[in-house]
């Protein structure tokens, strides 16, 4: 991603200086310093216990609350929203290990990521995981600046508690779905770390 913005940038800037504007270099750089920044991705160690469900995004926990069954659960659960500003890691991790037993997008709007509606109106993209005999989901959820989600893993793969498999450009949410018996670490308010902060814990 950076070198596709580097290499798109550039052309604009050896363009504009060659017609004498040679201060649009310092435009190159500081978009390419800003594409770096926003897109970096930090080595994560996830904690050593399996019983241990890590937050699947950075950014703050804007919501936990009990909810039914959600679409491609179709169980109770406890949903743990998570939303990520501009300024947060945008590399989403997977919260436990599993296997994937379904992917599916959905399109919709683009309301504020914070909004509870976004839950259910916003662009999204969800994953069910196995493991452990539960099953876990992970929606990734557009926000009004983000309007690409990726996602890059399919259905069968296996993923590691910590893993990367994907991200969401510009600001957005993650809805992480735990079933009722996992204890939630973690309250509304509180930071979150993609990969390392533990917001649950798996009964023995």
């Amino acid at each position: 991603m950076l070198a596709w913005v580097a290499g798109g940038l550039g052309v604009v800037a050896l363009a504009a200086s060659a017609a004498g504007w040679w201060s649009v270099w310092a435009l190159w750089l500081a978009g390419v310093g800003f594409c770096a920044w926003f897109f970096r991705d930090p080595e994560r160690t996830a904690p050593g216990d399996d019983r241990l469900v890590v937050a699947p995004a950075d950014g703050k926990v804007i919501d936990v609350r009990a909810v039914r069954a959600p679409e491609l659960l179709g169980a109770p659960a406890t949903r743990i929203s998570i939303f990520m500003s501009p300024l947060n890691v945008h590399v989403n991790r997977s919260p436990v290990a599993g296997r994937i037993e379904a992917v599916q997008h959905t399109h919709g709007r683009f309301h504020a990521a914070f909004a509870d509606k976004a839950s259910d109106d916003n662009e999204r993209n969800a994953i069910v995981l196995a493991g452990g005999g539960r099953r876990f989901l992970v929606v990734q959820i557009a926000g009004a600046l983000a309007r690409r989600i990726v996602c890059r893993h399919v259905r069968g793969d296996a993923l590691a508690r910590g893993e990367r498999y994907g991200l969401i450009m510009f600001g957005s949410r993650v809805d992480l779905y735990v079933p009722p018996d996992v204890t939630v670490r973690v309250a509304r308010g509180a930071r979150v770390r993609a990969g390392l902060t533990v917001v649950g814990e798996i009964p023995r």
